[in-house]
């Protein structure tokens, strides 16, 4: 159960009766009811209220929703409070009376008012009277997504309205708190149903025709006092869950970064004294890429080591492990530009061929390798910095970087400690941020043995399904 699903829960137990116990020596709603019809008469006579306004419309049996206490009476909001609506905002009014401030429906939030942008418009001494609301109204929004909004005017100034905004005042002093509440509840448990689609609202007639569960009022100040005494504690519990909530969601990837830091340090798997050192990887990779320097497949200059001090080094490596730039096992092409005849003699592979990096066919990378994937680094944009994987033959654009780790290590741990590496923190700090392929080729990646390359696979994807399955319950 969520915070909302709480409130509403207290808020169903508080008009059912079932929130705080009754007191035989409350005075029943029965007279409360009374009191206020005995009061409406006395407006009436004074010319304050119409003798329409007296009128109760009857509540079938059909009507009622749920049983209530016997102390408490079924009535209607126009039974209790007099209703009046705001004033009409039009370029017919005349400018007639005084300039005044009024409340909108925008200034109108559950519980409070947003009072920094009043606007003003001109009422009438007659209009002040009808069109205003003053300390302790209920007032209510008619239209919009926010219909049903209620808050309760607590200044010590009376405020003009405009007419999307209902004004509800108490025959009897105290009536509003429960009110407020019973609105809220309606509302948010999608019982206080709209007319219109376009632009739903609540007529002044449904409202005032809105079924309220009425206590003595004693009870509702008891009530009340209850519920505020619980909100404050479920707001608290709605903060705890949040954050629970958050860190639920955050969790994977969490684990996942863990998964890949133990991996990257060396204590993700243990080491094997019977593997071949990476030393020894690290001389046969150095014989393939002369071989291919030889071939004419490798540039000299990609062949030229650039010395690692010990200032460099981020973290202490297992001794069968070995320091190296990225540029001493992997050979890093980043997308081209495609010109109309490579269009024109590879036009079925353009189309045959996936496309990683950028939107459209801008640029092309034709390499194979024997197994047949290709970790790839994005270069430029929010996606600067990640990792992913190609399969088979593929085009890249300029926004990818393939690596080639000369059929010589795990291309499957190039992707994982390419991604530990984090290295979206060598790019560019600019709007469009870019990462240069002579940045990441310096960048330091410890080198594991071959052997305890593809154990370390083995464990990280054994975890991530595990981690995959708890995202799924």
């Amino acid at each position: 159960m969520n915070a909302q699903q709480l409130k509403n829960a207290i808020l169903q137990e508080a008009i059912t009766g079932r929130l705080v116990p009754q007191d035989p020596n409350d005075e029943p709603a029965s007279v409360l009811l009374d009191r206020i019809r005995k009061e409406k008469a006395k407006l009436v006579k004074e010319g304050k209220l119409k003798k329409k306004d007296l009128e109760e419309k009857p509540i079938s049996k059909e009507e009622i929703p749920f049983e209530i206490p016997e102390s408490w009476e079924w009535v209607r909001i126009g039974d209790i409070f007099i209703h009046a609506s705001g004033k009409q905002q039009s370029s017919k009014n005349k400018n007639t009376g005084n300039l005044q401030k009024y409340i909108t429906t925008s200034n109108l939030y559950w519980g409070r008012f947003v009072l920094d942008n009043l606007k003003e418009m001109y009422f009438t001494d007659e209009e002040l009277k009808t069109c205003s609301a003053q300390k302790g109204d209920l007032l209510v929004c008619e239209g919009g997504a926010g219909y049903g909004r209620s808050a309760i005017w607590d200044k010590d100034y009376n405020i003009c309205l405009q007419n999307h905004v209902h004004r509800l005042r108490p025959v009897v002093f105290g009536l509003c708190e429960y009110a407020y509440y019973l609105i809220y509840f309606l509302k948010e448990s999608n019982r206080l149903l709209s007319v219109g689609t376009a632009m739903p609202g609540l007529s002044a007639n449904r409202l005032k025709e809105l079924l309220v569960p009425l206590p003595p009022l004693a009870e509702q100040h008891r009530i009340v006092a209850k519920i505020e005494e619980l909100l404050p504690k479920v707001e608290e519990y709605g903060k705890a869950q949040e954050a629970l909530d958050k860190l639920n969601a955050e969790l994977p990837e969490r684990l996942k970064k863990s998964i890949l830091q133990e991996a990257i340090t060396g204590k993700l798997v243990p080491q094997d004294p019977n593997d071949e050192p990476a030393s020894v990887l690290l001389d046969k990779i150095r014989k393939e890429k002369a071989k291919l320097v030889k071939e004419g497949k490798l540039k000299k200059k990609d062949f030229i080591e650039t010395p690692i001090s010990k200032d460099e080094i981020p973290f202490e490596i297992p001794e069968s492990w070995e320091w190296v730039r990225i540029k001493s096992i992997m050979s890093l092409q980043a997308g081209k530009n495609v010109t109309s005849s490579d269009i024109k003699n590879e036009q079925n592979s353009l189309f045959t061929y996936p496309c990683y990096g950028g939107n459209g066919l801008r640029g092309y990378v034709k390499k194979y390798n024997n197994i047949g994937c290709y970790p790839l680094i994005g270069r430029q944009g929010a996606l600067c910095g990640n990792v992913n994987m190609a399969q088979g033959k593929f085009w890249a654009t300029e926004h990818a970087v393939v690596t080639d780790g000369y059929n010589m290590t795990d291309v499957k741990w190039q992707f994982y400690f390419l991604t530990a590496l984090n290295l979206n923190r060598f790019a560019t700090a600019t709007a469009q941020p870019g990462l240069a392929v002579s940045t990441i080729v310096e960048a330091l990646i410890p080198l594991p043995p071959l052997a305890e390359q593809h154990r370390i696979v083995a464990k990280i994807e054994e975890l991530l399904t595990k981690i995959d399955k708890l995202k799924t319950k």
